[in-house]
């Protein structure tokens, strides 16, 4: 098996063509790394929200429990 470009200059430059090939590259890579970004960060706020509602789910059993051995 031999390699299709003879150095790393080659690689870079993809035969004329490495305006087109790059930023098809970009453009694909970009929004990848966007779109792990946002799911982490949704993530993260389901979360705290779901803790929020379960610590506020545990204050109000809490309270009817005190009412009730009052």
């Amino acid at each position: 098996m031999t390699s299709a470009f003879l150095n790393w200059g080659d690689f870079f430059a993809m035969g004329g063509y490495a305006f087109y090939v790059w930023l098809a590259v970009a453009l694909t890579v970009i929004p990848l790394l966007l779109l792990v970004a946002h799911t982490r960060l949704q993530r993260r706020t389901i979360l705290h929200a779901v803790m929020r509602q379960q610590a506020r789910e545990k204050r109000i059993l809490a309270a009817q429990q005190a009412e009730g051995a009052e």
